[in-house]
């Protein structure tokens, strides 16, 4: 027990010793600098959309009836003509060869009648006749004619119908949606009913998407998108507008546009329906000099800040632990670099501020190592 509390007596002593012995620890500014270098400098928007298929064709019927049979399914590969359906053809052919008896009935009166108006015309002609009886002959004439034409359209009609039972596919495509079964009736009386919808190719696919108010003044047809889908987050996708459409959505009170991007789908991986993030870039400069705002901003003692506007500035360089000051000229700007058309060039070390420094007994970190998390001062080995 003795031995125990010597132990704890001298740790305590220890502790006390390297609390007021340990090396102080002081703090100061140094110059935060950047090696300039060609870069890309861009500017972009970011929306999300839903992926579609350039052309989706919605194929119903303009008929009513039973469905019979049905010769298609989802994701059914099909050709433009091709049948793909077809309605119970009973009644209809039923009407057809109706509307067929009647047009050759309606026919066979309207050549007597034709006839008899001619042999009645040359008669009164010859004052034969009276103009009353003429006048009959005349109507009933007139009559079959009218009665003949209206059967002639009858049985077009009653023919289209007889066709408008099978259904054929429009265009080449997929099948995407099969909404009817054998067996199912299908009305078309007061609208027409949507029996498959049909994309035409899956391998070149299109972006809708809802860009706000606020940055639809930025984007233009002709820029570059990349996006990506939550199907595969390790992808990603590349396009470019094709179009921006000037109908405005309003919804909840914030005000988008749709803008269509084009989405190449040759390995047929994007899906109908996939929600895309998309990112326009609206800016894109390549092998440009830059330098971060603050860059121009920047002046000499602590606490001061050049307050200068337009495409004039000074910055100021780091040379042989000195500071030079430099007139730029500036260029576009992504809101947080800045380019520089004239005044620099690719090597030239630019001061962007003052960043604190701690340093143990004059040493960066105790030991006479440099700290590899701490900005280096100028005239040392400056950060790239």
């Amino acid at each position: 027990m003795k031995k125990a509390l010597i132990i704890i007596g001298i740790l305590a002593v220890c502790g006390i010793l390297y609390y007021v012995l340990r090396p102080k620890e002081s703090k100061g500014l140094q110059l935060a600098t950047i090696t300039v270098r060609p870069t890309t400098l861009n500017n972009f928007v970011t929306a999300t959309g839903t992926i579609e298929p350039i052309i989706q064709v919605e194929v119903g019927t303009q008929v009513s009836g039973i469905v019979s049979r049905i010769y298609v399914d989802y994701n059914s590969e099909v050709k433009v003509g091709q049948v793909i359906a077809e309605l119970d053809k009973v009644l209809l052919e039923a009407e057809f060869a109706s509307s067929k008896s009647n047009l050759e009935s309606e026919r066979v009166e309207y050549e007597y009648q034709l006839a008899n108006y001619n042999r009645m015309k040359g008669l009164h002609e010859k004052k034969m006749i009276s103009d009353s009886e003429f006048e009959t002959v005349e109507y009933s004439y007139y009559k079959a004619l009218s009665s003949y034409e209206k059967s002639q359209s009858d049985n077009i009609k009653a023919e289209k119908n007889l066709g408008y039972a099978t259904i054929f596919s429009p265009i080449d495509g997929v099948v995407l949606s099969r909404d009817v079964d054998e067996g199912q009736t299908v009305a078309a009386s007061f609208s027409t009913p949507t029996l498959f919808t049909i994309a035409n190719d899956l391998r070149n696919m299109q972006v809708i998407a809802n860009v706000d108010e606020a940055d639809i003044g930025q984007v233009k047809e002709g820029q570059r998108v990349t996006f990506t889908v939550d199907a595969f987050p390790n992808d990603i996708f590349e396009g470019s507008i094709t179009q921006v459409r000037l109908q405005p959505t309003t919804e909840s009170n914030v005000v988008t546009y749709e803008v269509v991007v084009n989405a190449p789908n040759p390995d047929l991986i994007l899906m109908p329906g996939l929600t895309a993030n998309i990112t326009v870039y609206t800016m894109e400069l390549d092998d440009v000099l830059v330098v971060p705002n603050k860059a121009l901003r920047f002046v000499p003692g602590e606490g001061n800040v050049n307050t200068s506007m337009g495409k004039t500035h000074t910055i100021w360089l780091s040379k042989a632990e000195e500071l030079v000051p430099v007139e730029v000229t500036t260029g576009v700007s992504d809101g947080i670099y800045t380019q520089i058309t004239s005044g620099i060039k690719d090597g030239d070390v630019v001061v962007v501020g003052y960043e604190q420094v701690s340093s143990t007994n004059g040493q960066e970190n105790g030991n006479g190592e440099n700290n590899p998390f701490m900005p280096q001062r100028p005239g040392g080995n400056r950060r790239r």
